[in-house]
């Protein structure tokens, strides 16, 4: 039996100790949709934060060291047989890991909401984690001790990893990755500085699905991107979020790369409700520098 415990790293690794020693293949060989052969032991998945729902998903994302891209492996063989789900394991979270971890959680919600794959059912799952986190993210933050939502927040991150097997995310995601895998900006903080630009940029294309997720954050509903975005980025500031590209040390160099690298992303962004192009992601990145 494999028991992977902690954040997604951890418990995307434990998906691939699952399936892949002994099986013959090896990482290359499976990464893509249902490439893996099989699953050779028990899988348990134990989460301590409440951010990447990765406990109740079938992918597993590492990065590359020769290329810094992201590898995506999906499989059915990767679900866990058992996912244990314990809000008292994230009490000890900081409080800026805690907002980052979240707003990855709100993110996997929103893209699935917002996605062109979009489906009624996982709407339930992505509107609810929306309010979870809406209602119990700050006061997590404040006090990471208030047990109420820690758990309001471990069902969040719960609801935003069924929101990603069948719908999966978009351009809030793959606008995110390069700052991880060129310059080690953690997931969830990347994600948080990401979300208010990808949110306003796809609002003339569901202007009442972003309205309807400002409302599940207890914010004023808005469909006009700049309203929109001022929203959301007031909302990830007010967390504690690390706002600008900068204070990361990424070099402003790099952004012309970094586009380029999220641009190929394709499988996440032809979910995207709007068509992006290279340039829309370069002024994000500048805009956000």
């Amino acid at each position: 039996m494999i028991v992977g415990f902690g954040g997604g790293s951890a418990m995307d690794l434990a998906k691939l100790a699952a399936v892949l020693p002994g099986s013959g293949q090896t990482l290359h060989e499976v990464v893509g949709p249902e490439k893996v052969a099989g699953k050779r032991a028990a899988l348990v998945q134990v989460p301590t934060t409440s951010g990447t729902g990765s406990e109740v998903g079938t992918r597993s994302l590492v990065t590359d060291p020769a290329t810094r891209n992201k590898l995506a492996v999906q499989s059915v063989h990767m679900l866990a047989d058992l996912a244990v789900i314990d809000p008292d394991l994230t009490l000890s979270v900081p409080p800026a890991v805690t907002a980052a971890t979240g707003v990855d959680a709100l993110a996997h919600c929103v893209e699935g909401f917002t996605s062109r794959k979009a489906h009624p059912t996982i709407d339930l799952y992505a509107l609810e984690g929306a309010r979870l986190v809406g209602r119990h993210l700050a006061r997590a933050v404040a006090d990471g001790g208030d047990r109420e939502a820690r758990a309001g927040m471990a069902l969040a991150s719960f609801y935003g990893g069924i929101c990603l097997g069948p719908v999966n995310t978009t351009a809030g995601h793959a606008v995110a990755y390069p700052l991880g895998t060129r310059h080690h900006v953690a997931h969830g903080a990347a994600c948080a500085l990401i979300f208010p630009h990808t949110l306003a940029f796809n609002a003339p294309a569901v202007p009442e699905r972003t309205a309807a997720v400002l409302t599940a954050l207890g914010l004023p509903p808005a469909t006009e991107p700049a309203a929109v975005f001022d929203a959301a980025y007031g909302w990830c500031a007010a967390l504690g979020c690390e706002m600008r590209l900068s204070a990361y040390g990424v070099p402003e160099d790099d952004l012309p790369r970094m586009a380029e690298e999220a641009h190929a992303i394709r499988r996440l962004l032809d979910n995207n409700p709007r068509d992006i192009g290279r340039d829309d992601i370069l002024s994000m990145y500048r805009a956000a520098y």
